[in-house]
């Protein structure tokens, strides 16, 4: 057995003293006494429910009842299976029936939590009602979503049918202010530009969610936020990129544009 001395007291280390205890006799004897606890407290258990279940019989043919549960017992002659609690006990402040919550009893009038006299020390858990409320939750999540597709749906333009063929010189001067605009594309001097040079992608992509509607937007028509078309324009894009993986946005091909559609996301509602 290894020592250490500190201060000229022997301290003896973690391993050596749990071999030491183990070669206890009257350690070695606990485990048999916990042994001999555990199937008391069995013992006792079901003494105990045989005494609370002797003044109750069967509901349906009065016959002899057995706990097979936590709260849960079962008539030996028929066969029915049900909840002693809710069915033999009563609440003490008002004599209401009691409702099984979650994890307890409850008075069905004043809500008061009642402990059971069929449950010895174990905690209930009423699996049936959690189902039951997950399934709530997840049919009201999906109505949700329908309603927010159909208000979306009717809240789309109807598709534009032109009569005719468009001619852009009935419109005065429109040639003209189109031949200029063109002309100043192909004159935009190139840039060698670093598209992380003050770039903060949450400022556009709360520029973005600010002019979005919940109907479809051309990315042409995002308004820039740069005075240069083309560092704003590669911007723009990279945050919409950024923005449809944390579905936010969804984009599709139009032509030679992209159309960006917001995501119904809860964080809106």
């Amino acid at each position: 057995m290894e020592q250490m001395k500190i201060g000229g007291a022997d301290i003896i280390d973690e391993d050596s003293l749990l071999l030491k205890l183990k070669e206890n006799p009257l350690v070695r004897s606990i485990y048999r006494v916990l042994g001999r606890v555990d199937a008391f407290k069995g013992h006792a258990k079901a003494f105990y429910f045989e005494v609370v279940l002797s003044v109750h019989p069967c509901p349906k043919c009065h016959g002899r009842l057995n706990m097979t549960g936590i709260s849960e017992c079962q008539c030996s002659d028929c066969g029915y299976t049900f909840d002693p609690t809710t069915q033999f006990q009563q609440s003490p402040c008002c004599g209401s029936n009691l409702l099984r919550k979650t994890y307890h009893y409850a008075c069905s009038r004043c809500n008061r939590t009642v402990p059971s006299r069929f449950v010895f020390d174990e905690k209930i858990f009423d699996s049936t009602y959690f189902r039951e409320m997950m399934i709530e939750s997840r049919n009201r999540k999906k109505r949700k979503r329908v309603e927010m597709r159909r208000l979306l749906a009717e809240s789309r333009s109807d598709v534009l049918a032109f009569s005719e063929i468009p001619d852009l010189e009935s419109i005065s001067g429109m040639l003209d202010d189109l031949n200029g605009f063109i002309q100043h594309a192909d004159h935009t001097p190139k840039h060698n530009f670093d598209i992380e040079n003050n770039f903060s992608m949450d400022d556009y992509r709360d520029h973005i969610l600010s002019v979005l509607t919940w109907n479809s937007m051309l990315f042409s028509n995002i308004a820039p936020l740069t005075d240069d078309c083309r560092i704003d324009r590669v911007r723009r894009f990279i945050t919409l990129v950024f923005m449809q993986n944390d579905q936010e946005v969804e984009l599709t091909q139009d032509a030679h544009d992209i159309r960006v559609q917001k995501v119904y996301n809860e964080a809106y509602s």
